[in-house]
Formats: structure tokens, C-alpha cells, sequence
């Protein structure tokens, strides 16, 4: 009975250690930074699901990662705060598109580079961008194109001589 006892309590540090060696190695690859790149924004007309967190590449390779969104109260653009790699220095006229990442959802951004000789600055801003396209209304209108409207569709009323 003590013998089984032992058994037990062994198994179960075997467990313990083996959770807080999983805990520790998530937490190593997935979880803060250490180190913070440089901060940038861009303003956008529709950011469909992206979140914090999201991805932010360049030609596939990720490059950062989207800090926080809010609204801008005056043009009523998304402005997404963005935290790039202090290694990577993108040109200042690159653009920024939200794109999908499969049909079943997952958003993230992409950066095209652009071709100008000064870089991005800590605190600027993408100027040019491209909001998220909503498939969903896209599918809609190819399903239901729009029809004429019904003044325009129906032929002119006949008018009779001398009324």
C-alpha cells in the first residue's frame, strides 16, 4: 500500500514537470517579446476582422505584428497601430493591404514595399493603403446583380393623337 502510494505521488510529479516544461517552452516561443521594433500607423476605410495581434509580412515573411486599433472621431478611418521590426526599414512610400488569409477567415496585413530613398521613421504613417474586401457582399452582387430601376426599365406610355 505505501509502495503504491509512492507510485502515485512520482507519477504525478512526472505530470507536474512535464506541464510546467510545456507551459515554459509556449510561453518562450508564443508569448511577449522581449525586444519592440518601431511604431507605425496606417489609416484604413475597413479593417474587416483584424485584431491585435495579427501579422503583419512582407513578401510572406512576417515583419510585426498590429499593436491596437481604434477609430479616428474626424475621418472615421480605422487607424491601426502597427509594431514593425527595428531590423527591417521600409521605404516611406510603401503600401499597406489587408488581405485574407483563406476563405474561412484570418486577416492579416501585407506591406509592398515601395521605391522611395528615405525609410519610415519611428511614429509615421503608411499613407497609402487598401482596406479589407468583404467577400460576402462581393459573392451578393454577383448573385444578385442590380436590376435597372423601374422607370428607366419600362417602356414609355403610349400617347394618343388629340388627347
Amino acid at each position: 500500500m505505501v509502495r503504491e502510494q509512492w507510485a502515485e505521488t512520482g507519477v504525478g510529479a512526472v505530470v507536474l514537470v512535464a506541464a510546467a516544461s510545456f507551459l515554459i517552452y509556449s510561453l518562450g516561443v508564443g508569448g511577449p517579446s522581449n525586444h519592440h521594433g518601431y511604431a507605425v500607423k496606417a489609416k484604413f476605410g475597413q479593417v474587416g476582422a483584424l485584431a491585435p495581434g495579427a501579422t503583419i509580412s512582407v513578401a510572406g515573411v512576417k515583419v510585426g505584428a498590429v499593436s491596437s486599433i481604434s477609430l479616428d472621431p474626424k475621418s472615421f478611418l480605422a487607424v491601426v497601430n502597427m509594431d514593425l521590426d527595428p531590423k527591417i526599414a521600409l521605404p516611406s512610400d510603401s503600401t499597406a493591404k489587408i488581405t485574407s488569409d483563406s476563405l474561412l477567415g484570418g486577416v492579416h496585413i501585407a506591406i509592398e514595399p515601395g521605391g522611395a530613398t528615405d525609410n519610415l521613421k519611428a511614429g509615421g504613417e503608411i499613407q497609402n493603403t487598401q482596406g479589407a474586401v468583404d467577400l460576402f457582399s462581393l459573392v451578393g452582387q454577383m448573385l444578385r446583380p442590380q436590376s435597372q430601376t423601374p422607370a428607366a426599365a419600362s417602356p414609355p406610355a403610349p400617347t394618343t393623337p388629340g388627347a
